[in-house]
């Protein structure tokens, strides 16, 4: 009896089984599956940042998990995938490909190399759109041209109807193991050797990682319960909730929705009916943004290293290591900045709203160029992707599409009075300010000497004194664009 060749599902930003319409179509062509996982280390595509990998690789724990209950395994490598993929097709026997449409250039690119490798040996490549909402594609303006602005994109976005129900996660899906690859060497150029997990994602020495583990769980049973607990609790009034820094009334499901841990199906499926009206409509419209950020990315693939407006590449950035390295590390002397910046080192990720604070710090008051803080964002979030990360800088930047105008400029001292009234945000993040009364807290450099001992704190010894006054970063950003519109 001849056996059939099983089929090969490469999971990319998709480590689920519920609404995965790859493994879907596999499951519904009677096919056994064998499941991969490739770090690409080809450098075809931007390499993952550290945070992300982190993520990952807990991730990629509990989904191997839930593979196993079903008795199956993702194999773990690292390498070029356009050689790694034809290689493991001809090793297993495996006749077609399964996998997701990916939307950045380079991914694409990557794709059809592939696509075109297998055609050639009589394989097949079977892609499925199964990460974003709708497919870039599908949203065009009456002349097809894409669109440039999010409002009138998401006006025929939701001309379209309502985005397709979930699919229910296959019920006798049929997988296959790895064992017949225990024992191979690399030595021959044909056989491939899983990688470890652990070596090629977790940090070393020292294990900069340190508390983010205690604010994370991982697999897609916690996405699940995390996008419910949401759609039942702070949807009902996220129109203001989602504005306060100091409160946990964001979602926080944008690191599951980046490794495809939930899909944003499933999320919208989940809050359609849930919540206010208004303050439903504002949550899905930031899923529609995040739609909208992969729409200017597939249509504009240099968004992460160029400015879409080219007057800008003008603008007389300013090169301070200095003071780079102090809003890394959340030294600048302004507190709402130093909270944001701590919030990320510590947890990974940064609640949007000091997202924007602290982008618009970089790039106006420091005048340093935002694909600086762009590279930051990408190697300490876990939630980085290429579409969002560089569409909402240079959103703050007001260099890109549907750009905030360069002359908006964030006020720190505003920003904490409005989202952050009471200092929690800040006393939580910045301790070393913590006994300083309300009025004092957003500008210490403002308060008066006895203030200051009262609460322990010393400028420049306990705190840093700000890298920057305020109205003379602003001055120094004005006059900086004034040159760019008079060239």
């Amino acid at each position: 009896m001849t056996r059939t060749p099983p089929a090969l599902l490469w999971f990319r930003d998709d480590l689920r089984l519920a609404d995965h319409p790859a493994l879907n179509a596999a499951v519904e062509a009677g096919e056994t599956c064998l499941c991969v996982y490739i770090l690409d280390s080809s450098n075809t595509t931007r390499p993952m940042g550290s945070a992300l990998k982190w993520f990952l690789h807990e991730t990629l724990v509990a989904f191997r998990k839930s593979l196993k209950d079903q008795g199956g395994d993702c194999l773990f490598l690292e390498g070029d995938p356009a050689e790694l993929i034809p290689q493991l097709m001809e090793q297993s026997g495996a006749r077609k490909l399964y996998c997701h449409h990916r939307y950045q250039r380079e991914a694409r690119d990557q794709d059809e190399a592939i696509a075109r490798t297998l055609e050639q040996s009589g394989r097949e490549m079977r892609r499925f759109h199964g990460t974003v909402l709708r497919p870039p594609e599908t949203v065009t303006t009456k002349t097809g041209s894409p669109y440039k602005i999010f409002t009138a994109w998401w006006k025929a976005f939701k001309a379209l109807g309502t985005p397709p129900l979930p699919i229910a996660a296959p019920k006798k899906p049929e997988f296959s193991d790895w064992n017949f690859l225990n024992g191979t060497s690399r030595k021959d150029k044909k056989s491939i050797s899983p990688a470890d997990p652990e070596k090629m994602l977790l940090p070393g020495h020292p294990d900069w990682a340190g508390k983010m583990g205690e604010y994370w769980e991982f697999g897609e049973q916690a996405a699940q319960e995390i996008a419910h607990d949401f759609a039942s609790g702070p949807l009902d009034h996220y129109e203001t909730g989602r504005n306060d820094m100091a409160a946990e009334d964001s979602s926080r499901l944008s690191p599951y929705l980046r490794l495809g841990v939930i899909s944003p199906r499933q999320v919208w499926h989940i809050c359609a009916d849930k919540g206010a009206k208004t303050d439903r409509e504002i949550y899905l419209s930031e899923l529609g943004w995040r739609d909208f950020s992969w729409y200017t990315l597939f249509h504009n693939p240099h968004l992460p290293d160029r400015n879409l407006k080219t007057q800008f590449d003008a603008l007389g950035w300013r090169r301070s290591r200095k003071d780079l390295i102090a809003w890394q590390k959340g030294q600048t002397g302004i507190p709402v900045i130093d909270a944001g910046m701590r919030q990320l080192w510590e947890t990974g990720w940064m609640h949007n709203r000091a997202r924007m604070i602290v982008a618009s710090f970089l790039a106006k008051h420091l005048l340093i160029d935002w694909r600086q803080g762009e590279a930051w964002f990408w190697d300490t979030l876990i939630d980085a992707d290429p579409a969002s990360n560089a569409v909402n800088w240079q959103w703050v930047a007001g260099t890109g599409i549907e750009a905030s105008p360069f002359f908006r400029i964030f006020n720190p001292l505003r920003q904490t009075e409005k989202f952050d009234p009471k200092g929690d945000y800040i006393r939580r993040w910045v301790p070393e300010l913590a006994r300083l009364p309300d009025e004092a807290l957003a500008a210490p450099w403002e308060a008066e000497s006895a203030v200051l001992e009262k609460a322990a704190v010393t400028l420049g010894k306990t705190y840093p004194k700000p890298v920057v006054s305020l109205n003379e970063g602003r001055d120094r950003a004005m006059a900086a664009y004034r040159k760019t519109r008079a060239s």
